[in-house]
């Protein structure tokens, strides 16, 4: 393939719902600051209901990756500029969370890891660099059912939009994150989440409305996933890691809570089991280390699951 960079289509560019001016905003330098603040709160306030308004869609693709999970596949994000990050961010909160292995989600930016810190906007013009990264990344390697989820707030992103491409070339399900309906983007997806976050309160700086409605969906994405297949126990984190001393205090007060024990009995059962979710089974169903693991694993990992199992 002719590696292209493609131009905006100023005309396009400029009817974008995420690039319209804000007519409430238009006098924002002449505002005092507590009415500039209040502006912005004001604007901030209607994201939740442009998310609410997609939830639907977001659950359909919970139970879709979900269900790759269990036969193996993996969540991909992938984006430029502030979608990127936010990609980048969710995935990497996945391992220290639910304690999964940094290749089950992961997130791809537009010019590679240093443009998280340093701008790479021209990386975000080309097609071509956004299928390669995705191949470079192993996505759909040896026949996975990996998911990949394009983010572009702009909907119209062509580093996005070739790795989605290249997705649906495998047979990938394919999951498209914009803040403009009727985007390329969107119609890229199978599936589309598309909250209508409308004009920011800076003409055109999607980091505002749109990054936070993305963070919304980002997170509703990796954490429902998790619930789905068993990293937690009611709203208990029981998959967590417990690499540091704020963290091992976390799992011994939910495993204290799980379990129905005191804290000296939870510190003594994290010692003993190394992991949480074992801790919790022996404790409930009086089980050694060994027996709670093959239980556990029967359960294939859902805790819930494996109290119920008869012995």
């Amino acid at each position: 393939m002719i590696d292209v960079m493609v131009a905006p289509d100023r005309d396009t560019l400029g009817n974008l719902l995420t690039e319209t001016r804000n007519p409430a905003s238009e006098h924002l330098d002449e505002l005092s600051t507590l009415e500039m603040l209040a502006l912005i709160n004001a604007e901030d306030a209607k994201v939740a209901g442009a998310v609410q308004a997609e939830l639907g869609n977001v659950a359909r693709a919970v139970d879709a990756i979900a269900e790759r999970f269990e036969r193996g596949g993996r969540l991909f994000y992938i984006g430029a500029g502030t979608s990127g990050r936010l990609g980048v961010l969710d995935a990497s909160e996945c391992p220290p969370t639910f304690s999964v292995s940094a290749e089950l989600v992961q997130g791809l930016i537009a010019g590679g890891d240093s443009a998280l810190r340093l701008s790479s906007e021209h990386s975000e013009d080309s097609r071509e660099e956004g299928a390669r990264d995705l191949k470079a990344a192993g996505f759909g390697s040896n026949g996975r059912p990996d998911t990949l989820v394009g983010i572009a707030a702009s909907g119209r992103t062509p580093y996005v939009l070739g790795a989605m491409e290249y997705a649906r070339s495998l047979g990938a399900l394919t999951v498209g994150l914009s803040c403009v309906p009727g985007s390329a983007v969107e119609k890229s997806a199978e599936l589309a989440i598309t909250p209508a976050t409308g004009p920011e309160i800076l003409t055109g700086s999607t980091r505002m409305k749109a990054g936070t409605a993305t963070k919304m969906v980002l997170n509703m994405l990796s954490t429902g996933v998790m619930v789905r297949t068993g990293a937690t126990f009611g709203n208990l984190m029981v998959n967590m890691r417990p690499s540091n001393a704020k963290l091992v205090d976390r799992a011994e007060r939910i495993i204290a809570e799980a379990a129905g024990c005191d804290l000296a009995t939870a510190s003594q059962l994290l010692e003993e089991a190394g992991s949480v979710k074992l801790a919790v089974l022996m404790q409930r169903r009086g089980m050694g280390r060994e027996e709670a693991e093959q239980a556990l694993r029967a359960a294939r990992g859902r805790l819930r699951t494996a109290l119920a199992t008869p012995v």
